[in-house]
């Protein structure tokens, strides 16, 4: 016989069992119920309680209550896997220049100053133990001098110690090293004034820029001694004092930002003469001038004082860093107000270079990886598994999925665009241009010198369907190189809109007409794995083909190495590429668009970088700021007549991230490229 427990234990275990059989959602499930039945009935003039259990199947609304989330922790907090696309093009820190590249030379080496993680437009020390200034003597008066007291008892990874010397050779080795495809224009155009961008611009008018076997067949050994002297005058090293001093050829505000770019990363002198870099000797430095990134022989190596060390790098599969258990900061020294100090926590930092999209979003999935490269089409895709969203400098909150497990960052100002560059002289040799000629088969190397067929590319490209599905609406429209809301930049400038009659009109002024009857092809060029990059060039192929059918434009993928090399010596007709800006200067976007970086490799006609070189160093020197913006407002009007460049739009930046990351900056991620690792962590298990 049941007790009235024990029917009320048993009760209790079937609904239990009841609740387990349905989804998290109410809905109704036929179960077995056994239930108490209490009657009163009368016998005989008495009341009678009669108790029986009985059960029977019924449908029942429940609501299961959710399965607690499992704890959100990384599989190994002492790893750090990231799944991106876009090799290294090398490990120099004077010639790296590409986010993959300077993301590890960030890691591994340092520079005198940083940025301040706290507000990243001021400046911490770093290998100097102070940061100069008018006020502490650091900075003369006429703001053309710059005196650095570096730091004492920091050793690099193979256990030399850091000297003054070694500063002062690291900036002359860059600045004498040079390379046209490299960031050393940013300190030549201060430190001695040369606007070119080479170091060989005082030798006969700079003939041999970019020739090294010119330069050591054609100068003079005066004019070779004379640009060494030149460099080692500029940046003088005092060991006994442990100061460098920078002797500027100008006064140059921005000279700091420049200082605190990977570009300023000092290196081992010792180390590198024994990797057969330049020994220091004035009559030898030709011998390593403008070697490119494949010949440098610091290009696979890497000896600096920072966080990390280079653990090995495959090309083409991964590159791997190891914590600096001997890194030299202390809870005196961290890297800024609140921020990390002494080794690392996470130890092992690991780049996996994966094209395929599919593969990345599963180890996103799965946890295998803290960070995957997310093209912006892809993001809808992403965001069913974020359960925490934060937007730039308003905090973080639970999405609808709270136990989701990624987090998403949003909002973070650009630093960084996209554009499609036409290069005006093809390489002759270029595999991408078909025939070579007008032909319906091919276009000549010139084809994009022609002013209406840059002006039919930039109204032939829908701007608004490419922010919107694209850029997934987070972009901003860009009428010139400066981006909207820099000094300079004029939000009432003309700008080029999708027109596809204006544009046909445009192809049939081009080439004295040539061209709606013979058509032309040729191929536009993107990194593999960058499918944002590929719709760019697919959008251009389906709007100049709905135009004209014989107008045929094919898009191709090539390794980044590849997508570089070429594009450096000038062989893509067209190439849908990205400027990260090196400091936050007007003169940091006009310089490289114009006569600098991208002048170059779309071999822009002398008299047209020139041109841009003027204004551009006039604007630059000027100290008004109201005067300098008048001076840019011209340099976009000139910008939008002439249409180097079709200007896309400015993205806003967004990050996913696991949320077992704990530390990102986003402050940081304004200045720096790529993640700076060593101020996160990992939650453990």
């Amino acid at each position: 016989m049941f007790t009235k427990n024990r029917i009320g234990l048993l009760m209790a275990a079937l609904l239990v069992l009841a609740l387990g059989l349905v989804a998290c959602q109410p809905q109704t499930q036929p179960v077995e119920v056994t239930r108490v039945v209490t009657e009163t009935i009368t016998e005989e003039g008495q009341e009678v309680v009669v108790t029986s259990v009985v059960t029977e199947v019924q449908e029942v609304v429940v609501t299961a209550t959710p399965v607690p989330a499992a704890p959100i922790a990384a599989p190994d907090p002492t790893t750090y896997v990231s799944q991106t696309f876009g090799d290294m093009d090398t490990l120099d820190p004077a010639l790296g220049y590409d986010t993959a590249s300077n993301t590890t030379i960030m890691h591994v080496y340092e520079s005198l100053i940083f940025y301040d993680g706290n507000d990243p437009t001021k400046y911490v020390p770093a290998l100097a133990t102070e940061v100069p200034s008018i006020e502490n003597g650091g900075i003369s008066a006429d703001g053309k001098t710059y005196t650095f007291h570096i730091r004492e008892g920091v050793t690099f990874h193979e256990g030399q110690t850091l000297e003054a010397s070694d500063v002062a050779y690291s900036f002359q080795r860059g600045l004498l090293q040079s390379d046209p495809n490299g960031p050393q224009w940013l300190f030549l155009e201060p430190i001695l004034g040369y606007v070119s961008g080479d170091v060989t611009e005082g030798i006969q008018d700079g003939a041999f820029a970019g020739d090294p076997e010119g330069l050591k067949a054609g100068a003079t050994p005066e004019e070779l001694l004379a640009t060494c002297e030149l460099v080692k005058a500029a940046v003088v090293a005092d060991d006994a004092a442990g100061t460098v001093t920078f002797n500027l050829a100008q006064s140059w505000g921005p000279l700091l930002a420049t200082l605190a770019g990977t570009w300023g990363s000092v290196i081992d002198q010792d180390w590198a003469v024994a990797q057969g870099s330049w020994d220091g000797d004035c009559a030898t430095w030709q011998d390593h001038y403008a070697p490119g990134a494949e010949n440098t022989p610091l290009g696979a190596v890497a000896n600096g004082t920072g966080p990390y060390k280079l653990d090995h790098w495959t090309p083409g599969e991964e590159y791997v860093l190891t914590a600096n258990e001997n890194y030299w900061r202390t809870a005196e020294t961290p890297l800024f107000e609140g921020g990390p100090f002494g080794p690392p926590a996470i130890k092992t930092v690991i780049y996996r270079l994966v094209d395929e999209w599919g593969t990345r979003f599963a180890a996103l999935q799965a946890g295998d990886a803290a960070v995957v490269a997310i093209n912006t089409a892809d993001r809808p895709q992403v965001d069913p598994l974020v359960g925490e969203a934060c937007v730039y400098q308003q905090g973080c909150s639970p999405t609808e999925s709270p136990d989701a497990p990624l987090r998403r960052w949003t909002g973070i100002p650009g630093i960084s665009r996209t554009d499609i560059f036409l290069t005006w002289n093809i390489a002759p040799d270029s595999p991408y241009i078909g025939s070579g000629k007008l032909d319906g088969n091919g276009i000549p190397p010139e084809f994009f010198s022609d002013v209406n067929v840059r002006k039919g590319m930039a109204t032939c490209f829908d701007y608004d369907t490419y922010i919107a599905e694209v850029m997934l609406g987070e972009g901003i429209r860009n009428n010139g190189p400066i981006p909207a809301g820099m000094l300079g930049y004029n939000p009432d400038g003309p700008m080029y809109n999708y027109n596809p009659e204006e544009c046909a009109a445009y192809f049939e002024a081009a080439w004295d007409g040539a061209l709606p009857a013979t058509g032309f092809r040729f191929q536009a060029a993107f990194n593999t794995g960058n499918t944002a990059r590929r719709t760019i060039g697919e959008m251009l192929q389906g709007e100049l083909g709905s135009i004209n059918e014989l107008y045929q434009v094919e898009t191709i993928g090539l390794p980044w190495p590849t997508f570089l090399r070429s594009f450096r010596v000038s062989q893509l007709p067209i190439a849908a590429s990205g400027w990260q800006e090196d400091i936050h200067d007007p003169h940091n976007w006009i310089q490289p668009y114009t006569f600098g970086t991208y002048g170059g490799r779309q071999a822009m006609p002398q008299e047209i970088k020139d041109k841009y070189q003027a204004l551009a160093g006039a604007a630059a020197a000027e100290s008004d700021p109201a005067k300098r913006e008048e001076m840019y407002f011209a340099i976009q009007q000139e910008w939008y007549n002439d249409i180097p460049t079709v200007i896309l739009a400015m993205a806003t930046g967004t990050r996913y991230e696991q949320r077992w990351v704990n530390g990102y900056s986003e402050e940081l991620a304004r200045v720096v490229p790529g993640s700076f690792v060593y101020t996160m962590s990992l939650q453990g298990q």
